[in-house]
């Protein structure tokens, strides 16, 4: 489903992906972990154009994201984004952020779109919150109808950039609980997160960057259990010792 072949990208001088090659299969949830700076979300942003690269190719379900004759808004339409900031129009309710993009990408007619929307904002736990403003939700509950946004596109594949680095502590698991499930469903994933026990309940792969290079791309419990480079060792010795 989507296939990075030796992607590089610099800002100015600074080499920020290194040679970057890794595949993710149709259904399957790879988690993406490394320190801060190691360009774990340039490398997602890149899968859906959202940032350029300038070596290497990158591939969506056949379709070559770094070629000049790709429709990138289309592609895009087909890949689903979930930011770490939620980026909700303020002035529209939860439906009506749902709704846009369905009629203005999609082509989608109000009533067709309005139904998509509640019937997302019910599977998120969201029925009664369709008319409030970002505002008046919760950090976990905006994440939520982030993520509802992103499926009414009915994308291929899901993109997640920390999504929970944002959230209150208590809030964190109402969003991880939506993610288990769009993974027990068969959604093809990327997570970028600091979270390791999602990444042990629901990861078919991990994926560990440092410094813009991908370090190891392992089986979760061979990642877990022993991973075979120094780097991903102290890594996980620090973020797992509490």
């Amino acid at each position: 489903m989507i296939e990075l072949k030796n992607v590089d990208k610099w800002y100015g001088t600074f080499h920020v992906l290194d040679n970057c090659t890794m595949s993710i299969a149709k259904g399957e949830v790879v988690v993406i972990c490394g320190p801060s700076g190691s360009g774990k979300s340039t490398l997602i942003k890149c899968v859906n154009g959202l940032e350029p690269f300038q070596k290497g190719i990158i591939t969506v379900d056949g379709v070559s994201v770094g070629a000049r004759e790709t429709n990138l808004p289309k592609l895009r339409s087909r890949i689903g984004m979930v930011f770490q900031n939620f980026e909700l129009f303020p002035h529209m309710t939860a439906a009506q952020n749902i709704v846009l993009a369905q009629q203005k990408v999609l082509g989608r007619d109000q009533a067709a779109a309005d139904t998509k929307a509640l019937a997302l904002l019910d599977r998120m736990g969201l029925a009664d919150h369709a008319a409030k403003y970002p505002a008046q939700l919760s950090g976990g509950q905006q994440q939520r109808v982030a993520i509802a946004r992103a499926l009414a596109m009915d994308p291929i594949a899901m993109l997640f950039d920390e999504p929970t680095s944002a959230l209150d502590p208590e809030m964190i698991s109402e969003v991880l609980d939506v993610m288990v499930a769009l993974a027990e469903e068969g959604m093809t994933m990327a997570v970028v997160t600091h979270e390791m026990g999602f990444a042990h309940k629901v990861a078919n792969r991990v994926v560990f960057m440092d410094q813009g290079a991908i370090v190891e791309d392992a089986d979760k419990d061979a990642f877990f259990g022993t991973p075979r480079s120094e780097r991903a060792r102290l890594f996980l010795s620090k973020i797992l010792r509490h």
